[in-house]
């Protein structure tokens, strides 16, 4: 007579957690979180209405990590410092592809994005750690977000790839 009761018990039980265990935080947050690290729409990473005066490619690599090349483009300076916008190249990893855009006044990152980034719940919680890091470093030497490894080195290579090309 027991299990009767205990079958209704455990079938309830089981269906109220499916909505905890499908919840997904990242959905609601990430505009505000994205806002409060210095992520920003695309029209609003431009601070020159003028066309940029240099754009540099370099070959893309056919080895594994990389599939694009960086790409640096050179705008005329709105304030007494340039503003200069590099993409890292296309680092594939286990779980998609990671690429960055970063944004440098003079010597200075001031702004970084994902341009490609996995569609996987932890690398939607890292993106935004990952990019204050990098805002808060100044450079690509920054640690990996636990859950997202794969992703985290991804994007320290396209960071760094766009640093090292900023130079040229």
């Amino acid at each position: 007579m027991r299990i009767h009761r205990a079958i209704p018990l455990v079938v309830l039980s089981i269906a109220g957690l499916v909505p905890l265990w499908l919840y997904d935080p990242t959905a609601t947050e990430t505009t505000e979180v994205a806002a409060d690290v210095g992520i920003v729409p695309e029209a609003q990473t431009q601070t020159s209405t003028e066309p940029p005066t240099t754009t540099t490619s370099k070959p893309a690599d056919s080895g594994y990590g990389t599939t694009a090349p960086p790409t640096t483009t050179t705008r005329k300076p709105t304030t007494s410092a340039a503003v200069k916008t590099v993409n890292g190249p296309v680092v594939k990893t286990v779980h998609g592809d990671v690429q960055v855009q970063v944004t440098f006044t003079g010597d200075k990152i001031t702004a970084v994005k994902f341009l490609k980034q996995p569609n996987t719940g932890p690398t939607k919680m890292a993106a935004p750690l990952l990019i204050q890091e990098t805002l808060k470093a100044g450079s690509a030497d920054i640690d990996s977000v636990s859950g997202a490894t794969q992703t985290s080195e991804g994007y320290v290579k396209s960071l760094q790839a766009a640093i090292d090309a900023k130079g040229n």
